[in-house]
């Protein structure tokens, strides 16, 4: 048997017994789980991983041609970031224990619970995703080592964070994983989600975007789900809502935490029960449609004060990607702003070639409370006030800059303590190239301490 989900999908199940691999299957889709891929014979595994890129695999020990554990020793050779889980009889644990010792994540044991291997795979999954954020962590990342380069070419990404920013969205796009974008203000989270969209397999679906911090409460139901024509006085007609809409694409809910938590509820059930049910009518609507939120808010915040639900929050999550703000970011600053002064310049029928001196050291010094959208506003302002060939700050309005919020990159005075020990762990990692018992032994710590921070640090980037 084998089966390959028109979606591409991150899991693979393998086992000779074709009614244990519909079993599994049914769990994992009834569960909300991504449609894994299927095989009954071990020696097709390796051919199949290296084609369609696998990142979990649960396979069987007992199985004819190639043994679990042959087959297990084979993909950590060649896939070692691959997870594993091997599924073994009760009597045979000193097989399970010699699988782990090969590098399988974990064991299960016969007859399998089902609510331990979702747990199982959605943690693997996890921690493939925060190996291969860390590797992009530990390195400077470039443009240059995308898949997909000709899907960014219209986004700047000189700093290596927003380079990495990049790469994370290439590795969650193929993925039906909903995702959670945090960042400032300004900083582009609409355009990471678009990005997402177009790379995904929902490509030639809708993109819907909502913001939610104009969705009304007493609208909240209407406008997300939809109605039925003489649903309430004023529906002449059905109507379909923002997730009917985005159906078999891709729906973007922008501003997340600005739904009143006494909504929330109603938003996770159809997240979780994938159906809803349309304003004045008894029939289900089935929900095909991927999620993607954005906040400019810390949801762990939000969730200690009582304003988040942690549910909703666990459901969403299956993968966070943080912008950092443009302050940070400081490789970025000059080639953006060539690139709206080239944008702007051509807008308005102006010759101006180049940045001023001033003008680079201003901006490089600029603090971009408003991020990208402020240096945008700031050049497009400039550009028209402008009567030389030459950009420079005299052409930005004294208001601006009187209200100007700069301060030296060197100066992290105002910097909260978990930046400035994220800061410095990066630079201790990169000096000694990415050696963490090197990083650990300079930064006086255990490697298993700055393993934690580092994991923390991926998971909610300060």
């Amino acid at each position: 048997m084998l089966h390959i989900p028109e979606k591409k999908t991150p899991i693979l199940i393998v086992d000779d017994d074709t009614g244990f691999l519909l079993t599994i299957k049914e769990v994992l889709v009834s569960s909300g789980m991504p449609e894994p891929a299927l095989v009954s014979d071990s020696r097709q595994v390796m051919s199949l991983i290296e084609t369609h890129g696998f990142k979990f695999v649960l396979l069987d020990l007992l199985m004819p041609h190639l043994s679990g554990l042959k087959l297990l020793e084979q993909i950590k050779k060649s896939f070692y970031h691959t997870e594993c889980v091997i599924v073994t009889a009760s009597n045979d644990i000193d097989s399970a224990v010699s699988a782990m010792k090969i590098g399988a994540y974990d064991y299960l044991t016969k007859p399998v619970r089902y609510e331990k291997l979702i747990i199982l795979i959605k943690r693997a999954l996890e921690r493939y995703c925060l190996r291969q954020g860390l590797s992009l962590f530990e390195r400077k990342s470039t443009v240059s080592d995308l898949a997909n380069p000709d899907a960014f070419k219209d986004m700047v990404a000189q700093d290596p964070a927003m380079a990495r920013v990049l790469h994370q969205v290439e590795m969650v796009a193929p993925t039906d994983y909903s995702v959670v974008i945090t960042g400032e203000s300004g900083t582009g989270k609409e355009m990471l989600a678009k990005k997402i969209h177009t790379l995904s397999n929902r490509s030639d679906g809708p993109f819907v975007a909502v913001n939610m911090g104009a969705v009304s409460e007493t609208l909240f139901k209407d406008e997300l789900f939809g109605h039925t024509k003489g649903a309430y006085t004023g529906a002449l007609a059905d109507k379909k809502g923002f997730f009917e809409s985005a159906g078999g694409g891709t729906l973007f809910l922008d501003e997340i935490t600005d739904l009143d938590i006494s909504l929330q509820g109603g938003l996770l059930r159809v997240i979780q029960e994938k159906e809803f049910y349309r304003v004045g009518s008894t029939r289900t609507v089935d929900v095909d449609t991927r999620i993607l939120v954005a906040t400019n808010k810390d949801l762990l915040i939000e969730i200690k004060k009582g304003r988040f639900r942690a549910d909703l929050f666990h459901r969403l999550n299956m993968f966070h990607i943080d912008i950092l703000p443009l302050r940070e970011r400081k490789e970025d600053i000059l080639p953006l702003a060539r690139l709206f002064l080239n944008e702007y310049a051509t807008a308005t029928h102006k010759e101006i070639q180049t940045l001023s001196k001033e003008m680079e050291d201003y901006l490089l010094n600029h603090a971009f409370a408003g991020n990208v959208r402020e240096l945008k506003n700031m050049i497009a302002s400039a550009v028209l006030m402008e009567k030389t060939s030459v950009l420079s700050t005299s052409s930005i309005e004294p208001e601006a800059l009187r209200q100007s919020t700069a301060y030296p990159p060197e100066d992290r005075r105002l910097w909260s303590l978990s930046c400035l020990e994220e800061h410095h762990i990066r630079q201790v990692l990169e000096t000694v190239g990415g050696n963490r018992t090197k990083a650990a032994k300079i930064l006086g710590i255990g490697r298993k301490t700055l393993q934690r921070k580092l994991k923390a640090q991926a998971e909610f980037p300060s």
